[in-house]
């Protein structure tokens, strides 16, 4: 499952850089960084929730 969220994460990186997604704070190219903070913030959390 987590290689899965790893790849689908990577995936909408690659298009981001393509074509950007048009979501609200993802509108340009140069945005595809904002996706790779949150995928490191998740992995924070589940690190640190996890038992």
């Amino acid at each position: 499952m987590t290689k899965l969220i790893a790849i689908l994460l990577m995936l909408a990186m690659v298009i981001q850089v393509i074509k950007p997604l048009g979501l609200p704070g993802l509108r340009q190219r140069k945005d595809f960084w904002k996706i790779a903070v949150l995928a490191f913030a998740i992995w924070t959390v589940t690190l640190l929730i996890r038992p």
